[in-house]
């Protein structure tokens, strides 16, 4: 029932809205495009103040209408493969977001922003100059530096040169920028096999033993020192986490990981494992490192076996934040 107020939608829509900021559960106005926010906005700076029968009348008429849905879609595309989630494959979710990239539904640069690096690196090396430094502009500060730092000396500098440039373009040229190097980056052949085969052989690595890992290693550089290089570049193990991992992270690492097997990971003779020990302590409160070093010293000399496994189980612990986006690792380079 709809009940006569005096009032257009907008102005109902705004009544809801500061209803419910009084109770700070409005959430989703993110989701409307930023001339509906706009719009909403502009609605509430014109009203003042709405008696109590006519906010009992806009409340009913909402409710009204919430009964009355049957069911809603998300209304735009992320908003859909967000609903679908992992039932519609990687493929298709990546299809469905170039089309609509492609016909002008979305911005372009949203889907370049998400690109590889290795895809950006590629378009930076073979695009036009001026084409590359619009790329830089408007890529995220870590994406665009690691492109920018793969390219040749030469083609940096005239890169850096023409972002000089990059000031004046207009929004309407800057869309068709981006159509074109999606345009690129599509063309590219993608390989059966997503990941590298050096970083698969290096994630495998990372679960070995470590005189398995040296030996395989060590044959490697025989036959490949290219490949060798590129799989120690991939390895993460117990030695690397002071190089690889921000001090802010240990506790939330701690966390993940049972004290038993904490301790033990503590307890490795070598040089390298007990400085990556102490990196961890030291990152911890005073309380919980002394705690912990106790314990430690309690335990004695645990099995070289259960040491190994041990720290193989922080590993993983630091992977798996890794994949859930709790934790950045630090890139290789950086600890040269």
């Amino acid at each position: 029932m709809t009940t006569q107020t005096g009032l257009n939608q907008r102005q109902k829509a705004a009544v809801i809205v500061r209803l419910l900021l009084d109770d700070d559960e409005v959430a989703g106005l993110d989701r409307l495009d930023s001339e509906s926010q706009t719009l909403l906005a502009q609605e509430m700076a014109g009203m003042e103040v709405i008696d109590r029968q006519t906010r009992d009348a806009v409340i009913t008429e909402f409710c009204d209408r919430l009964d009355a849905v049957g069911v809603t879609f998300p209304g735009n595309l992320d908003g859909t493969l967000e609903m679908l989630g992992t039932r519609l494959s990687e493929d298709s979710s990546d299809q469905l977001r170039q089309r609509a990239a492609m016909s002008g539904q979305t911005d372009p640069w949203a889907r370049l922003c998400k690109l590889p690096n290795e895809v950006l690196i590629t378009l930076a090396q073979s695009e036009s100059v001026e084409l590359v430094a619009l790329m830089m502009s408007k890529l995220p500060v870590e994406a665009a530096s690691a492109t920018f730092l793969a390219l040749p000396r030469d083609r940096a500098r005239v890169v850096a040169q023409a972002m000089s440039m990059t000031s004046g373009v207009t929004p309407p040229a800057l869309r068709r920028v981006g159509l074109v190097l999606l345009q690129a980056a599509a063309a590219q052949p993608k390989p059966a096999i997503a990941l590298p085969a050096c970083d698969r052989m290096g994630a495998i690595l990372n679960f070995a033993t470590a005189d398995l890992r040296d030996d395989v290693l060590g044959a490697l550089d025989e036959r490949d020192a290219e490949f060798a290089a590129g799989v120690r570049k991939a390895i993460f193990i117990f030695t690397h986490i002071p190089a690889r991992v921000e001090p802010r992270d240990i506790p939330r690492l701690v966390r993940e990981l049972d004290q038993t097997t904490l301790v033990r990971a503590l307890s490795s003779p070598t040089e390298a494992d007990a400085a990556a020990a102490e990196f961890i302590l030291s990152n911890l409160s005073q309380r919980m490192a002394d705690g912990l070093r106790e314990e430690r010293e309690a335990l004695g000399k645990p099995r070289p076996k259960d040491v190994e496994e041990a720290m193989t189980e922080v590993v993983s612990a630091v992977r798996r934040l890794q994949e859930a986006g709790q934790l950045i690792l630090k890139l290789p380079q950086d600890e040269e």
